[in-house]
């Protein structure tokens, strides 16, 4: 954001801060070892061996140093022959000193598990662990609502619905609402849906099931929901990063951008193309390490 931009808006929104927020971290793994070596969503078809890697790793800096001016940034050691260890929200799932680590559907990623296990114990979390028989992908499946007290957990293709008994036992602070994911192209639900702060969710309803749609729609206000498009959701917009009042992604439509600055938040574009082609965006890069386990107060 320009200066003039930053003070139009600390003029326009004084009740929010536009200091620079230490309050926040997240954690990043560079694209040392990023590549499309398999299949294992939609997305990726077609695009084995077929990444610029020096974009990959030019994208992958310009979202690490603009998330860097609103948040703590923690970076995880990328390891060899692990290629899709970049998107750490698939790493596991953080609130408070808990942190369920993932444990992955497809095979080609279940080796990146131990190294994601070792690293929550050595920051200090208390790891609780699945059954090995239940699939579960981290906040990639998991999301905190940023306004109610709701852990929207998704199911349908990488995340089983068994995993979620057990995060409703860890996490008892929050009601969690299982959501049904019905289209493979948007195969977890940080790929269709977007907690935004104030309470405003950004969503793709197409992706999820009638029920699930019910679900939403019965705890987010009308006023509060802004629903992305079948061209926006082709491009990741709600694979969104939100800190504050910021929002950062892929790409966003003239449309999707006025109704977000007409919620009060600032939206940043960050070009991620070469992610694309794995099924990843901005969100997909990033696990938050500093999320309350309390709800909000109501």
């Amino acid at each position: 954001m320009r200066p003039s931009q930053r003070l139009h808006w600390c003029h326009r929104i004084q009740s929010r801060s536009c200091r620079v927020s230490t309050s926040h971290r997240i954690l990043m793994c560079p694209p040392d070892h990023f590549r499309v070596d398999y299949v294992i969503n939609p997305w990726m078809a077609g695009h084995e061996g077929g990444l610029d890697l020096a974009l990959a790793r030019e994208q992958w800096e310009g979202l690490r140093a603009l998330i860097a001016s609103f948040a703590e940034v923690v970076t995880l050691e990328a390891r060899p022959n692990l290629p899709d260890m970049v998107f750490t929200a698939n790493a596991g799932v953080v609130y408070g000193d808990i942190a369920v680590p993932s444990h992955f559907m497809p095979m080609e990623r279940r080796p990146e598990e131990t190294h994601y296990r070792e690293w929550f114990r050595a920051q200090g979390f208390d790891v609780r662990r699945l059954p090995d028989s239940v699939g579960f992908e981290g906040a990639g499946d998991c999301l905190l609502d940023r306004g109610g007290p709701w852990l929207w957990t998704g199911y349908g293709f990488r995340t089983e619905i068994e995993a979620h008994p057990y995060l409703a036992e860890w996490f008892p602070d929050r009601e969690l609402v299982s959501v049904r994911l019905t289209d493979a192209r948007f195969y977890h639900i940080d790929t269709c849906m977007c907690p935004l702060s104030g309470g405003y969710l950004l969503y793709h309803p197409p992706a999820f099931d009638y029920d699930s749609r019910v679900a939403i729609e019965t705890r987010v206000p009308p006023e509060r929901r802004i629903v992305v498009d079948t061209l926006d959701a082709g491009s990741f917009a709600c694979n969104a990063v939100n800190i504050d009042e910021h929002v950062i992604l892929n790409r966003a439509s003239p449309a999707l951008q006025q109704a977000l600055a007409a919620a009060g938040f600032v939206v940043h574009e960050v070009g991620l193309s070469e992610f694309l082609k794995a099924g990843g965006s901005a969100k997909c890069l990033t696990l938050r390490l500093s999320e309350p386990r309390a709800a909000p107060a109501s």
